[in-house]
């Protein structure tokens, strides 16, 4: 019995998984600051392609968030020397996004400082910062839980096609190359 239970409830946590992960839903606009703090916004910035946005809005989550860094950079943004048959070439912007809220929004500088000391220089034009309320989009994204990353695909409209969250695995960035191939 306690076998069925918990069959239930994976297949019912996977199903809930799925479906929102299969919703459109409109991001909702922010209003970002790159390295070199020149405005962003998002979606209205991005309108026209396919986006892919990581947020984290905790350093537990921003440390998972990280573990995408370098598989996101080798499969959407590194351009192979020698190209093959098989490399897939999209054409999609891709920014990760660090939120700061109450009176952690007074370390956006001194993490931004950090981030430039310590960046790989192709990636950093894919780092913006939050700095504001998280309330409404906590509600909007459904960002239940603080300690974990989520990462949106919007279509070419700026509505959300696709989600995920957590650590990187392969699995999840496999689930986000076929969702865009679809396209």
């Amino acid at each position: 019995m306690k076998t069925a239970v918990n069959f239930l409830i994976a297949v019912s946590l996977l199903t809930s998984s799925t479906l929102y992960g299969q919703m459109k839903v409109s991001f909702p606009q922010m209003e970002l600051s790159n390295l070199d703090n020149e405005t962003i916004n998002i979606p209205q910035d991005t309108k026209g392609k396919y986006t892919l946005i990581g947020m984290a809005y905790s350093k537990k989550s921003e440390d998972e968030l990280i573990t995408w860094f370098n598989p996101v950079y080798q499969t959407f943004i590194q351009k192979s020397s020698k190209p093959s048959l098989f490399d897939a070439d999209y054409d999609v912007n891709i920014f990760f996004i660090a939120m700061f809220a109450g009176v952690n929004k007074a370390a956006v500088g001194s993490v931004k400082k950090k981030m430039r000391e310590n960046a790989d220089p192709e990636l950093e034009p894919h780092l913006l910062f939050y700095k504001g309320e998280i309330k409404s989009f906590k509600q909007a994204l459904k960002l239940d839980r603080k300690d974990t990353p989520y990462f949106f695909v919007l279509d070419e409209d700026g509505n959300v096609v696709h989600s995920t969250s957590g650590a990187f695995s392969r699995s999840k960035l496999d689930a986000i190359e076929e969702f865009l191939d679809e396209w």
